[in-house]
């Protein structure tokens, strides 16, 4: 008999080659399945997630369907695979799921939290998960109304990175935050589906409005247009996380599904005169 297994898993991303199997690199999806491999050999192990992380990018809340034919029953998968998996990757729970669910194209949508450490030094525990942005103090208000503007369905083919295998450019943003604690700028963003780098392209722009280098103007014109010649930057890898995948129905208990990425409060540091 086959059973349907969904994962929610954290990983660190820092030492990946992102989420998809690559040819002679360590991926988190390689890894998954070897483990898995290694506790159900009877069948050929496919592990699916709902979104397909980069190269570097973290994962809090990410979302995992495979099949399996073994002895192992439902919830001792989490413990099983924790106890053979690296540091880096972590399962937080492991429930059944009927045979017809699919971890992407079952979810509704994916949310991505990007953070941003405005400090003016730098700071060794926050270096692996944020963008050290120093030299100016970002101006949220700015990008806020710059991500505002975003929401709805569009077309958002300037912040999609050559190499994407999708029919079009369009997706749906479902709903945008910023906020600043002390010297910590995150910024949520969530979609119906993100489109191949969308994020940290968009970020990039995102900051530049922030540091008051580019207009919310001309930030409105490039996108709207499709501008993607004139989106140059984009922001690191390290900052960004997946956090939550939504489906119509429950399927993880919702402590360990909800929200798991730690927040930081940190105050505005001000120098002694």
């Amino acid at each position: 008999m086959t059973n349907r297994i969904a994962l929610i898993i954290q990983y660190d991303g820092s030492g990946f080659r992102g989420w998809q199997n690559q040819k002679d690199s360590i991926t988190v999806q390689g890894t998954l399945e070897e483990k898995i491999a290694e506790l159900d050999p009877i069948r050929p192990v496919k592990a699916i997630a709902a979104g397909r992380t980069d190269s570097g990018v973290h994962a809090s809340g990410q979302v995992v369907h495979f099949d399996c034919s073994g002895p192992i029953p439902i919830h001792k998968w989490a413990s099983a695979l924790n106890g053979r998996l690296p540091e880096s990757i972590k399962v937080l729970e492991a429930v059944s799921v009927p045979s017809v669910w699919h971890a992407c194209y079952s979810a509704k949508y994916r949310r991505y939290r990007y953070s941003i450490f405005n400090g003016s030094y730098p700071n060794l525990f926050l270096q692996n998960i944020s963008w050290h942005k120093y030299r100016f103090i970002l101006d949220i208000n700015l990008m806020k109304h710059a991500l505002n503007d975003l929401l709805g369905l569009h077309d958002f083919a300037a912040f999609q990175k050559a190499g994407s295998n999708r029919s079009n450019s369009f997706t749906t943003v479902q709903d945008v935050s910023i906020s600043r604690d002390g010297d910590v700028v995150t910024v949520e963003i969530q979609a119906s589906g993100f489109l191949y780098g969308m994020v940290r392209l968009l970020m990039g722009q995102l900051v530049a409005v922030g540091e008051k280098r580019l207009s919310l103007e001309k930030f409105r014109y490039r996108w709207r247009k499709g501008l993607r010649s004139e989106v140059k930057e984009a922001a690191p890898a390290h900052g960004l996380c997946l956090i939550r995948v939504g489906y119509e129905e429950k399927i993880f208990s919702k402590e360990k599904s909800f929200d798991t990425f730690p927040s930081f409060s940190l105050p505005k540091f001000e120098p002694s005169k």
